[in-house]
């Protein structure tokens, strides 16, 4: 069992690796990797491909198991966790089903809920409040094939919010994304992070789009997936996609660009 540093008073770290690894088979997918994520943050995950990244983001999320070290999530275990509904998935693919409208895609996880027993969190925006958090107010009863590549993805995110999880795990959501429309959910995953303060772990291929989002980038090399380095981003919120020309950003952007090369 995990201890409950919440009741004791202590705001718990939102995960912690200890040495952990994972394999599958003979490969080695990420090895010996020691962390802690701070509750409330935002953090971009960058590397090469293979380096680990979704895997990194399954083991937090108790969809695949430490084959050695630890993990803890707020305090818990990650089934505690998983159990306790802590932490929600958002995929480069919004997975909507399409004979539902886009409240019914966000209520679907609530229905799950209580089909199983489970209560619906209270205090927390509704589904329908959460379409209009994420810019879609006026588009809840259109189905997913009436709406774009972006606003399927922001049906997605708020049906990942609907149920009020403290760690979002996003998985290179706008990867198949035109430019205009990644910049324009940027926008908005930024302001939905500092309205309600739930930690973010967003993986992406895009410099970039890891230096505007994140309070720190977690860089990982390959072969196997390692921690190479944690680079705190000391630009100032709110962000503006204009900042992008900035001395500074450009600053971190080439100090990025040069971690990867050594991964």
């Amino acid at each position: 069992m995990g201890l409950d540093l919440s009741a004791a008073g202590v705001t718990p770290k939102a995960a912690v690796l200890k040495r952990a690894s994972v394999r599958f088979g003979q490969f080695t997918a990420i090895e010996d990797l020691s962390l802690e994520i701070e509750a409330g943050a935002f953090y971009s995950v960058l590397g090469p491909s293979g380096c680990g990244k979704s895997t990194l983001l399954r083991l937090v999320s108790d969809l695949v198991p430490a084959a050695s070290g630890s993990v803890e999530v707020l305090g818990k275990t990650v089934e505690e966790a998983r159990l306790a509904r802590e932490f929600a998935f958002v995929f480069q693919d919004a997975t909507l089903l399409p004979w539902r409208s886009a409240l019914k895609n966000v209520e679907l996880p609530l229905e799950i809920g209580r089909s199983r027993g489970i209560r619906p969190p209270s205090g927390g925006r509704s589904p329908r409040e959460l379409l209009e958090l994420v810019g879609l107010k006026g588009r809840e009863d259109a189905l997913p094939h009436e709406l774009s590549g972006g606003m399927r993805q922001r049906v997605a995110i708020a049906r990942a919010l609907v149920c009020q999880p403290r760690i979002l795990l996003m998985d290179e959501p706008f990867g198949a994304l035109d430019e205009i429309t990644r910049d324009h959910l940027n926008l908005q995953l930024l302001n939905i992070w500092q309205e309600t303060g739930v930690t973010v772990l967003f993986v992406t291929h895009s410099i970039p789009e890891a230096v505007f989002l994140g309070q720190k980038v977690l860089m990982l090399k390959a072969r196997p997936g390692r921690l190479k380095e944690v680079v705190d981003i000391d630009l100032p919120y709110p962000r503006l996609i204009r900042d992008r020309e900035s001395p500074e950003f450009i600053r971190y952007a080439s100090r990025l660009r040069d971690i990867l090369e050594q991964c």
